[in-house]
């Protein structure tokens, strides 16, 4: 199966003051770091390959995850460094660990998602990209997709308009060959790939029906807790 590039960089504002000694991927759920909730998940979907983009207190995620051998997983990591690159320079960073294609996974979510069958739909589409989407109709936060025939029509994160009641749902295929040519020392954001590749009809789109879990908040992090204390 495809590597799964996981974005776990960011500072984590919102959930201060306890990410203020502690990265966001090391905050505790049910008893364990959040980051080992997501590689236990990604070694029972039989996925091997793991890149861990980092930036806020990097060292302390290394130390705790390693290589990844007790998930199951090879895991190697990419670090933004001094300046923080943003989740699309962060995956420019990354790519000489990634191979041509790749999934993309945000840090703070959880995804109760087959990764096998979001491949294949990947392979399916003979698009360069592909989204997953939840029918989310303003429910878990601003809706911001146009979704249609297995193809997002459109993607905007920040003037989300009429008739979208799709999310992107935090789990992505990326080819490789869609970052040719950026710099990988400057930030960019994800968010604005997505949209171009929508706008161009590159990016095909996959809806799944399981609510997902994140701890970007402390609203998240209460619910996703409480997931994990059912499961």
């Amino acid at each position: 199966m495809l590597p799964v590039l996981i974005l776990a960089g960011g500072l984590a504002t919102r959930l201060r003051p306890l990410t203020e000694r502690i990265p966001k991927a090391l905050v505790p759920v049910a008893g364990k770091p959040f980051v080992v909730h997501q590689l236990e998940y990604l070694g029972a979907q039989d996925i091997r390959r793991v890149v861990l983009c980092t930036g806020y207190r990097a060292t302390q995620i290394e130390e705790v995850v390693g290589n990844g051998a007790a998930y199951g997983l090879e895991v190697r990591y990419s670090e933004d460094g001094d300046t923080l690159l943003g989740t699309g320079g962060a995956i420019v960073k990354a790519l000489p660990l990634t191979g041509p294609a790749f999934f993309v996974l945000y840090g703070d979510s959880f995804l109760p998602v087959s990764f096998a069958k979001v491949e294949s739909q990947w392979r399916r589409s003979q698009k360069p990209a592909l989204m997953t989407v939840f029918r989310n109709e303003g429910q878990w936060d601003s809706s911001n997709v146009l979704f249609e025939d297995q193809t997002v029509i459109e993607y905007n994160k920040h003037r989300p308009g009429p008739g979208m009641d799709y999310i992107d749902y935090g789990l992505a295929v990326l080819s490789a060959e869609l970052f040719a040519g950026r710099d990988p020392s400057i930030p960019f954001d994800l968010a604005d790939l997505y949209h171009d590749l929508s706008l161009s009809r590159r990016l095909a789109g996959m809806q799944v029906f399981e609510r997902f879990y994140e701890i970007g908040s402390p609203q998240g992090l209460a619910e996703a807790e409480a997931y994990f204390d059912r499961a």
